[in-house]
């Protein structure tokens, strides 16, 4: 209240003065009301620039300075794994939204620095260590050389590896012990998982973005953008990594296996439509909006046939260089009749001797890692028959016959300890992100 008097009081001096002209009797003062909760005036001029992002994009987030340095190599590893040609207009947008994210993760390190849970250096180094080991096999080392040729750096990724280890840390000091499930609450889940048994369950790729009232058009074309990005051939995991808001952004939003029933409305109607492999979005849900990326679909505690492991060969036949269309139409020809041929997955190793054709054995894929057109085929087939032939001249061409086929097991009832872990995953990730939007709001933020 005495704010309020020491500003009244101060404009009472200016007007005094004659500094304050008083405004017209015409002119009203919007006030708050169901449709302008803010009191905004219908009419009123914008000084300065329109659009806040038109300004250097770096921050100081209590006293720690992010660079462009840091947005540049940050958006260098975000881009490379898209695998697609950047425009500079979306660069300047990725740009935007990585110094956001980067201000989260500061924000997160800071915080588990100030409750003395911090994370050491040596965690980083192994995590980071773990990951080259996983892309460059027995040359780890090549790691740092490929993140400076695309621009970014070691101490880039392992900055985000912190930020991910620091949240852990919070999640499990703050939120994690103060989640409860009950055994009724686990006793009820397992109940309507056997009522559903055999209706269809659905794991789910997201990218989540809160928004509000004030900046919900900023986030429609963010997102908008996105899809547009991952359209062209984009990494999903790479930009749900760097962008959603979702807890899952550490698993590069998978959501792991769910019911749609978990969902919110538009969220449920629109993967109840979609395929595996199918991407759609911006969906408007409560709080924000979301881009969702089916993964896979089964049926709840019934066995999938996707899950067979099977027994195949593969026979091809490839093209010399120049072969015109008419020769590769009558090799194609010659290896379809030949293919008919066979009668069983012994009579396949001839064709090297007759056609020159490669022979491979695998006996132990599974049919879900097949494209999704020959799952289909294979899985209404008999063991010893072929595939029709698929592929092109430049590439060659070939079949797959199946010699056997090991039959999965009806999957069973989750178990008790299963279904509580997952009840307390899900109140932690709602939480957490409570968590995060009150370290926002108690930040010190300074854009340059």
């Amino acid at each position: 209240m005495k704010v309020f008097a020491s500003i009244r009081n101060s404009v009472a001096a200016l007007a005094l003065a004659g500094l304050v002209t008083a405004p017209a009797a015409a002119q009203t003062t919007a006030v708050p009301t169901a449709d302008n909760p803010l009191g905004i005036p219908e009419n009123f001029t914008v000084y300065g620039s329109e659009n806040p992002n038109e300004r250097a994009p770096t921050a100081v987030v209590n006293g720690f300075v992010i660079t462009g340095t840091d947005i540049d190599q940050r958006v260098a590893l975000v881009t490379n794994a898209s695998e697609v040609e950047v425009s500079d207009a979306e660069r300047q947008r990725l740009r935007v939204q990585v110094l956001r994210n980067l201000i989260d993760e500061t924000l997160k390190i800071q915080a588990a620095r100030a409750q003395e849970i911090g994370v050491e250096r040596a965690e980083v180094e192994q995590t980071y260590q773990q990951l080259a080991a996983q892309n460059f096999g027995q040359n780890p080392e090549r790691m740092d050389e490929y993140l400076a040729s695309i621009g970014s750096s070691p101490a880039a990724l392992k900055r985000q590896i912190e930020g991910e280890i620091a949240w852990e840390n919070l999640i499990r000091r703050n939120i994690s012990p103060f989640v409860n499930v009950s055994a009724e609450e686990v006793t009820g889940v397992l109940e309507r998982l056997e009522e559903a048994r055999g209706t269809e369950e659905y794991r789910l790729g997201e990218i989540y973005m809160n928004a509000t009232e004030e900046n919900r058009e900023a986030v429609i074309q963010n997102m908008q953008r996105i899809m547009e990005q991952l359209e062209a051939g984009g990494s999903f995991v790479a930009y749900a990594r760097q962008f959603s808001e979702a807890s899952t952004a550490v698993q590069g939003g998978d959501t792991g296996f769910l019911r749609l029933a978990t969902l919110p409305g538009p969220m449920a109607d629109a993967a109840r439509q979609m395929q595996p492999g199918q991407l759609v979005g911006p969906i408007a849900i409560p709080g924000g909006f979301t881009i969702i990326y089916m993964i896979d679909r089964r049926q709840v505690l019934t066995a999938d046939p996707r899950d067979s492991v099977l027994s195949l060969k593969q026979i091809s036949i490839a093209f010399d260089q120049g072969t015109s269309e008419a020769e590769a139409n009558a090799k194609i020809e010659e290896f379809g009749l030949f293919i008919q041929s066979l009668r069983s997955c012994n009579e396949a190793e001839t064709a090297r001797s007759v056609l020159g054709a490669t022979v491979v054995t695998n006996d132990q894929i599974q049919a879900r890692q097949l494209p999704e057109q020959l799952q289909n085929i294979l899985l209404n087939m008999q063991v010893g028959q072929t595939t029709p032939p698929f592929g092109s001249a430049q590439e060659g061409v070939r079949v797959l016959m199946l010699c056997g086929r090991d039959e999965p097991e009806d999957s069973g009832t989750p178990t008790f300890q299963t279904v509580m872990t997952n009840i307390e995953s899900e109140r932690i990730n709602k939480r957490a992100q409570r968590y995060l939007r009150d370290l926002r709001n108690d930040a010190y933020i300074e854009y340059n």
